[in-house]
C-alpha cells in the first residue's frame, strides 16, 4: 500500500494567515496563506519504522512538538494553497520513504584512464612552454 492511497486528511491540522507578498488589497484582507501541520508521533497511518525514517530525513522541517510543518501561500486561494500544502506533503513523505539505491563501486576503463594521462601530459607540455629558457 503506498503512501498516495493512505487517508492522512484526519491527521492535518491547517492553519491560515495572511500571507505576504503580491496581491494588492487583497493580500490585507483575505487569510490566504495555508499552513498543514502533522504530528508524526500520534500518526495511525505510519508504522514505526517509517515514523523513525520521516523524523531523521525531514528534520529541517519538523518542529520542537514533532509536527511537520508544510507552509504554502503562492496562490492567492486559500482552497488552492490548502491543495498545494496536502500535495506537498504526500511528495515529502513518499520521497523520504522511498529507499536510496546503494551506490556501486566501479573501475574506470582502460580508454577513460589513458584519455586522463594524455590530457595531463598536454596539459605538463602547456605549462612547460610558459616557463622561460634556461640559460
Amino acid at each position: 500500500m503506498g503512501i498516495q492511497d493512505r487517508n492522512f486528511l484526519a491527521e492535518f491540522t491547517f492553519l491560515s494567515s495572511r500571507s505576504s507578498g503580491p496581491g494588492g488589497q487583497n493580500v490585507n484582507k483575505v487569510n490566504s496563506k495555508v499552513e498543514l501541520r502533522f504530528d508524526i508521533d500520534k500518526s495511525a497511518q505510519l508504522s514505526e519504522n517509517e515514523k523513525e525514517i520521516i523524523l531523521k530525513k525531514l528534520k529541517n522541517r519538523i518542529n520542537s512538538e514533532g509536527e511537520l510543518l508544510i507552509a504554502v501561500q503562492t496562490d492567492r486561494s486559500q482552497l488552492k494553497n490548502k491543495e498545494l500544502a496536502i500535495e506537498l506533503f504526500y511528495n515529502l513523505i513518499t520521497k523520504a520513504l522511498t529507499p536510496r539505491k546503494p551506490r556501486k563501486s566501479t573501475t574506470p576503463t582502460r580508454a577513460s584512464v589513458e584519455k586522463r594521462l594524455e590530457t595531463k601530459k598536454q596539459d605538463s607540455e602547456k605549462k612547460m612552454l610558459r616557463k622561460k629558457p634556461d640559460l
